[in-house]
């Protein structure tokens, strides 16, 4: 039987992974993220309930993790059409790079701005002085997952250059 598929049988495989990689990974450090600070703040909350909104930033920065994640996903999917124009594993595999770097770059920042965000609203109630440095601490984690992101974008940019077509 004849198949109109043109390239690698197997790159797709790769492909998908790296797409979900890149979700399931960056959305588990979100996830992390957000469930460690929301219990710095809850627990700062019985203390200081007027400082409940001011400590929510780790929380929704944790959240823009799962985005990074969303973006990277849709834009190797996107990229996955065999039928139309030839997928090659080298193209799998740079799908699977990107999803990769993006996801496990998001899930050690969501780690780093989980930790960072419990200890860090609990000091501030304490200590109203540690608010800019928690929240500079917080940036230099996020860019942790940023990074991931732009290398992902770039590996993920290299699929479909394996071959002249």
């Amino acid at each position: 039987m004849a198949s109109a598929f043109s390239g690698d049988e197997t790159a797709p495989f790769f492909g998908f992974l790296g797409a979900a990689a890149a979700l399931v990974f960056s959305c588990m450090g979100a996830a992390y993220g957000t469930a460690k600070s929301g219990v710095g703040v809850a627990s700062m909350g019985v203390m200081r309930p007027e400082l409940v909104m001011k400590s929510i930033v780790p929380v929704v920065m944790a959240g823009v993790l799962g985005i990074y994640g969303l973006i990277i996903a849709v834009i190797i999917s996107t990229g996955i059409n065999p039928k139309a124009k030839s997928y090659y594993l080298f193209d799998g595999y740079a799908h699977l790079s990107s999803g990769l770097a993006c996801g496990l770059a998001g899930l050690s920042a969501g780690m780093a701005i989980g930790i960072v965000g419990d200890a860090g609203v609990r000091a501030n109630a304490q200590q109203p002085k540690l608010f800019v440095g928690m929240i500079l601490i917080l940036i230099f984690a996020e860019a942790l997952a940023l990074y991931g992101l732009i290398v992902g974008i770039i590996l993920s940019s290299r699929a479909g250059q394996s071959r002249a077509d």
